[in-house]
């Protein structure tokens, strides 16, 4: 007959066997695993065994989550909420969440994120991934406030990759100070500006590829080079070698230890010159200078064009005149004749005007 020892642990384990699984969920205590993945659920299913370690909800209809919704469940290491259309993430949402090192919020339509959504009371997470997840621009600035007022001093991994990123917040990664890799691939950058990266300096990779940048100014360069000990991929971007490109393939050729990538680095624009190595550039004459040149020549030879022209003009001018010299003395004169006998006929009208005698001497040989 079993002691009342023997009769705990046979009840323990009985019941650890027998534990609830939330309904439309697969729970597996040996793999310390709960999966409730399309099972079209609107909320976060209650119910969850303590046990869970993996926890995987995708693939649902959840539009928002918040410090109910992960309640008692203080083993969770591994959360993935991937492709379940949430919009909103509320302040403390994974605080009881004691031991999570990795989120996945992927393929989501996030449109408010409270300041406080990524705040986890024991700095556990390691691994954040939002790729596909950004809904809109207020959204980033939403994730800009998070970042700065969560406790994710410790997170080393970022996923912000697929979200058509425009531009950056200054500052945004600025309380990040542990990250180790940051993936901003296949948005659309345009431009790296000043304190972009700011608070990285333990950064070790760095993921730019298939963006939209065109070229790296002085400011865009200088935080590259903040980063001292990050890889940078920098391939499949629109980079247009004209005038300005070439500080940024100076900087290439001198920083080729950094990049990872150095050879898929080539021209897009202009035309004559794509799929050209960006190393090379420095020693091109870029399209720009071509044109500045030409244009130079080209406003130089019209100049003596027109006065080429002016001078035939001139020429013709002065020969037309010599064919009619006779004719334009003559009519000179004659001009000169007019304009004297008018002259003396106004003259001749004045005196009399001017001597009453001759006035009425005037009017005596009228009577």
């Amino acid at each position: 007959m079993l002691n009342l020892t023997q009769r705990l642990v046979f009840c323990a384990l009985l019941g650890s066997v027998y534990a609830s699984c939330p309904p439309r969920c697969e729970c597996s205590e040996a793999a310390l695993t709960v999966k409730c993945v399309a099972k079209d659920l609107r909320n976060v299913p209650a119910g969850i065994p303590g046990y869970t370690r993996n926890l995987f909800i995708t693939g649902n209809q959840i539009g928002r989550i918040g410090p109910e919704s992960f309640k008692g469940l203080d083993n969770v290491t591994n959360l993935s909420l991937s492709n379940n259309r949430i919009s909103e993430v509320e302040s403390q949402t994974f605080a009881g969440l004691r031991s999570l090192r990795s989120l996945d919020l992927s393929n989501n339509q996030l449109a408010v994120i409270h300041p406080e959504a990524f705040t986890i009371h024991s700095q556990s997470l390691r691994e954040l991934n939002l790729s596909r997840a950004l809904y809109n621009h207020s959204s980033v600035m939403d994730l800009a406030t998070s970042l700065r007022w969560s406790s994710l001093g410790t997170l080393q991994g970022l996923d912000l990759s697929d979200n058509s990123l425009i531009y950056l917040p200054s500052r945004i990664f600025s309380h990040l100070v542990g990250l180790r890799r940051l993936q901003l691939s296949n948005n659309s950058l345009v431009a790296i500006h000043n304190s972009t990266f700011s608070g990285l300096e333990q950064l070790e990779e760095l993921d730019l590829t298939l963006n939209a940048l065109k070229t790296f100014t002085e400011e865009g360069l200088q935080e590259l080079d903040s980063l001292p000990r990050a890889v940078l991929l920098l391939g499949e971007n629109p980079f247009t070698c004209t005038c300005g490109i070439e500080p940024f393939a100076v900087w290439l050729n001198k920083s080729q230890g950094r990049i990872q990538d150095p050879e898929v680095l080539v021209c897009s624009f202009p035309a004559g010159m794509r799929n050209t190595s960006m190393l090379a550039v420095g020693t091109l004459t870029l399209v720009c200078h071509q044109r500045d040149a030409g244009a130079d020549l080209a406003l130089q030879t019209s100049y003596v064009f027109l006065g080429i022209v002016l001078g035939f003009i001139g020429l013709i001018f002065l020969f037309v005149l010599y064919l009619n010299r006779k004719g334009i003395k003559k009519r000179i004169y004659d001009t000169r004749d007019a304009c004297r006998e008018v002259w003396e006929g106004y003259h001749y009208r004045f005196e009399i005007d001017s001597d009453p005698r001759l006035s009425q001497v005037s009017t005596s040989a009228d009577a």
